[in-house]
């Protein structure tokens, strides 16, 4: 009997399933930080530092292993990398709940990290594989719902572990899910189109640019600290110099790596080639009609979205003198923004299909823009909540309409056998885009902080009269959010720098 091949819809659910999953261990862990801090024994604050790559190893692993990932997809054929993510990102979840030290967890969330990682970009080839061009947007509009859906789901979901389980119970039950994702995943994709030829890989390719990518992660990370570290003389030198050593060590990296990839072929080496594999990026793609403005615009994007996700909760912690209040409101805010983020996904995809991608990235950067200007022009002390949340709503639309048109550009920009690393570089650059805009947002705000404390008028009192230490918090407060909404401002003209390059974008077959 003839099992008949699985339509693209249900191909789509598939891998869009292990990317929630993969999104939801992305950011699950924030609400489970401190008690994983105190089950690992690690002691605070001295330890800080080392409980930061709870979160710094998986995001660095996230990124380093997509453009690799990506291309082994072209080469090798989407079921077998995708349930090899999988796999992967099971046996993490199997190592770190019996992870009894700091290292040993490490090594279990860099495992769930490689696979989380490996997921999504291969998940947008497969949309390229089975949908044509002009449907291709809605469903990767579907698949952005889906992603967002993750993030707005881990924090929560961590929540509830650790209110009722323990954090551990993440990990426990991602094995059922990954399990009924690898059996899904070998049924559904079975018939997905394999490579014609099974091209070499760029070893040195892909080792350079790792190498560039985890630099450069890591430099952006320690930027941060750096500025955190003020005021510490010999702290603030010694990271000061590792970290030029770490953007000096990317740039090299991304010139060689640049070389090779333009390289003509070497010389043999004992009468053997020694070079024969194709670059691991070809770099014409870049010249391809859409390619260059929409991996641009993506990037600008990724920088700008993550001081949303960071600077809404440090208000709202400035607003509100009790943590657990100021938690809740940030989390009910944040929601706001992400869930109308993945509403507005899925209909960026099908708005795509019919108008082309200009119109649809132009609305929702223009609603970016017009977002982050309320909230730097709006956002006071006293500031109604039911303001700013609708002003983030506004603002994740915007988000969520880029992310169809932008995504379906590029991978219709590429060649078939280049679908993958086309892939993969939009979520590279992406979150490549978050760390620059974290670590320009922490040197920004602290560089303004340290100028308008200054500014502060204080009444002619004694210091320990009451009234002159009530002058000092509010005058805290207020420089503290006047700092914060400076960096609403700084994103939204970047906002409309994005929207300037997404001029560019051309219509193409994907409207019909």
């Amino acid at each position: 009997m003839t099992i008949k091949p699985a339509s693209p819809r249900l191909i789509l659910f598939v891998v869009a399933f292990g990317v929630f999953v993969a999104a939801d261990d992305l950011t699950v862990v924030s609400t489970m930080l401190r008690q994983i801090i105190f089950d690992l024994e690690i002691p605070l604050p001295e330890g800080l530092d080392r409980a930061a790559w709870i979160v710094n190893a998986y995001l660095i692993a996230y990124v380093g292993v997509m453009p690799f990932i990506g291309r082994l997809s072209d080469i090798w054929g989407r079921r077998t990398v995708y349930m090899g993510a999988l796999l992967l990102f099971l046996i993490g979840s199997v190592w770190v709940p019996f992870a009894d030290s700091l290292p040993s967890f490490l090594v279990g969330r860099v495992l769930t990290a490689l696979g989380g990682g490996a997921m999504v970009p291969v998940a947008m080839a497969v949309i390229g594989d089975v949908y044509p061009r002009q449907k291709r947007a809605g469903a990767m509009g579907l698949l952005g719902a889906i992603d967002t859906a993750g993030w707005v789901w881990g924090p929560l979901y961590g929540a509830l572990l650790i209110r009722f389980l323990s954090w551990h119970w993440q990990f426990y039950l991602n094995i059922p899910l990954s399990l009924f994702g690898l059996a899904a995943a070998w049924w559904a994709l079975r018939d997905l189109p394999q490579p014609v030829v099974r091209e070499r890989i760029d070893w040195p390719g892909t080792a350079v640019l790792t190498l560039a990518l985890l630099s450069l992660n890591i430099a952006l990370l320690g930027s941060g600290d750096v500025q955190a570290a003020g005021g510490f003389a010999s702290l603030d030198n010694n990271a000061n110099t590792n970290t030029a050593w770490l953007y000096g060590v990317a740039a090299v990296a991304f010139g060689l790596f640049v070389l090779l990839q333009r390289r003509s072929p070497l010389p043999s080496l004992l009468g053997r080639p020694f070079w024969q594999a194709p670059p691991l990026i070809d770099l014409t793609l870049f010249r391809r009609r859409n390619f260059s403005p929409a991996v641009a615009v993506n990037f600008l994007v990724g920088s700008v979205l993550i001081i949303a996700m960071v600077n809404v909760p440090l208000v709202i912690n400035v607003l509100e003198f009790v943590p657990e209040t100021a938690a809740l409101y940030s989390g009910y805010l944040l929601s706001g923004m992400t869930g109308a983020m993945a509403i507005a996904a899925y209909l960026g995809g099908k708005l795509t299909e019919r108008l082309g991608y200009r119109p649809v990235t132009l609305l929702g950067l223009a609603l970016c823009a017009l977002g982050f200007g309320l909230m730097g022009g709006r956002w006071v002390v006293g500031t109604p909540y039911l303001e700013m949340g609708w002003q983030l709503a506004l603002l994740g639309s915007g988000f969520g309409l880029v992310i169809a048109p932008v995504g379906t550009a590029v991978i219709n920009a590429a060649p078939d056998q280049q679908r993958g690393v086309a892939s993969s570089l939009v979520i590279v650059l992406r979150l490549i885009g978050m760390s620059v805009g974290l670590s320009a947002l922490t040197a920004w705000g602290l560089h303004r902080f340290g100028i308008l404390r200054t500014q502060i008028t204080l009444p002619d009192l004694p210091f320990t009269d009451p009234a002159y230490q009530q002058a000092i918090i509010e005058g805290l407060t207020q420089v503290t959010v006047r700092v914060l909404t400076e960096t609403f401002w700084v994103s939204a003209v970047v906002a409309v720098v994005a929207l300037g390059i997404s001029v560019a974008l051309q219509r193409d077959e994907v409207s019909g």
